[in-house]
């Protein structure tokens, strides 16, 4: 996890540059592309200021920001930059936390946010361009009767966004992570001087997602979704999270399988935005229940020393229960305290059979909880020292039977011999966000 970055810069220079916006500004117009100060500091800015690793790091700035209108422009757009030799790095809404759609070295970024529209719906399947926030494909399934098979903590993402970064979300206690049968197919611009869009399908399409972007420029996808179900959103507090998160297990199990389930201590639930059902000075376990469910996740919970705050229904609500998890408590906790937590990614019953050895790894240790998919998995947090200090706790956590993953790196780290393979013959010139690899 402390290995250097080393990647080889690609060689360009500012006439490259001047010569691209040229060619861009010939074919997006003035509203089309920027140099502007304030466009070009939005663009070199994401959601890493989670972690303060990558907060102490210049991740890069881009000399130039395009936006195109239609999809229809990303090749041409694409070619134009391989021509001038100057990389390009697509962007959603800038949701991800790991610095990937920061610019590297520079060059190009191509705002994908205005190619938002969606395009197809069937019984089974919903198709929309990249800039498409995945709330929006959330509400347009709900309309037809149906749901996502999952979708970002972050709902105002990009289903471009998502795909090439995201591997989690809403939905994984069913379904797995989101390449494991969420993408039906991609519509893709590979950085060739004769970029088209590639139409990919079921399984050519798999290896381009959670790729961010070296790989290949994702322009559309169609994606899965399914009968919708009758969701409702318990939010039960306990006396303390050493009896909620072992309840909190063993609801996620019950059937119809939650859509999410996530539980906090005491101190991370008085982070959290103001709310009746989140008892302050009690710890709290909520989720997203299937009506058919609720009764006995309820009198699991209940047993297990639980009280019921509230039970909510309707779009809006699981929405909220879903901006609740995955790393969205370590963000309210850093609001709420400046400049004094990390989190770390980590996964395993240890979680819960081990609590407080896992939360004193770290001081000040407090872990959040989400379940699923026959596991359980979170963010332990802890005061911030140095870097050192932070993947120092890695061997220990290990030991006691805990996954760990970094969320304070930049570069490819799924796979990433596979995604280079691919990337050598997608983007020979290396000229797709690079910058991505451990050397």
């Amino acid at each position: 996890m402390t290995a250097a970055l080393t990647p080889t810069r690609p060689e360009f220079g500012r006439e490259d540059v001047d010569a691209l916006v040229d060619d861009l500004l010939a074919l997006l117009g003035p509203r089309g592309v920027s140099t502007l100060d304030r466009a070009l500091d939005r663009a070199a800015r994401d959601g890493s200021g989670l972690s303060p690793i990558l907060s102490a790091q210049d991740l890069g700035r881009p000399d130039a920001v395009c936006y195109p209108k239609s999809a229809d422009q990303v090749p041409a757009i694409v070619r134009a930059a391989i021509r001038r030799g100057v990389p390009i790095t697509a962007r959603g809404k800038g949701t991800g936390n790991y610095g990937q759609v920061v610019p590297r070295f520079g060059g190009l970024v191509m705002d994908m946010t205005s190619l938002s529209a969606v395009t197809g719906r069937t019984d089974t399947t919903i198709t929309a361009e990249a800039g498409a926030r995945m709330v929006t494909l959330e509400q347009a399934a709900w309309e037809a009767g149906r749901q996502l098979w999952m979708y970002p903590s972050t709902v105002q993402s990009t289903l471009g966004g998502f795909l090439a970064g995201g591997s989690a979300g809403t939905g994984t206690i069913v379904h797995g992570r989101n390449h494991m049968g969420f993408v039906e197919s991609l519509d893709v611009v590979f950085g060739h001087e004769d970029a088209e869009i590639v139409h990919l399908t079921g399984l050519d399409a798999q290896p381009l997602v959670h790729t961010y972007g070296v790989a290949g420029i994702i322009v559309a996808a169609t994606v899965r979704i399914e009968p919708l179900q009758q969701w409702r959103c318990p939010y039960v507090s306990f006396d303390s999270h050493h009896e909620a998160f072992p309840a909190a297990r063993a609801a996620g199990a019950i059937a119809p399988l939650p859509r999410l389930l996530s539980a906090d201590r005491a101190e991370l639930v008085g982070a959290l935005p103001a709310d009746p059902a989140l008892v302050r000075d009690r710890a709290n376990v909520r989720g997203i229940v299937d009506a058919a469910a609720l009764d006995e996740t309820v009198a699991v919970l209940e047993a297990a020393g639980g009280r019921v705050e509230a039970v909510r229904e309707g779009l809006p609500q699981t929405l909220r229960v879903s901006t609740l998890s995955y790393n969205h408590p370590t963000w309210w906790l850093q609001k709420a305290v400046p400049d004094t937590y990390f989190h770390m990614e980590v996964s395993g019953d240890a979680l819960v059979t081990r609590l407080r050895e896992v939360e004193a790894v770290y001081e000040g240790g407090m872990l959040h909880l989400d379940v699923g998919h026959g596991t359980v998995f979170g963010m332990l947090n802890g005061v911030y020292r140095s870097p050192e200090q932070v993947y120092a706790g890695v061997p220990a956590l290990r030991a006691l039977g805990v996954s760990v993953h970094s969320p304070h790196q930049s570069y490819v780290d799924l796979d990433a011999d596979r995604v280079r393979a691919i990337a050598r013959g997608t983007d020979p010139k290396g000229l797709l966000n690079p910058g991505r690899w451990l050397e």
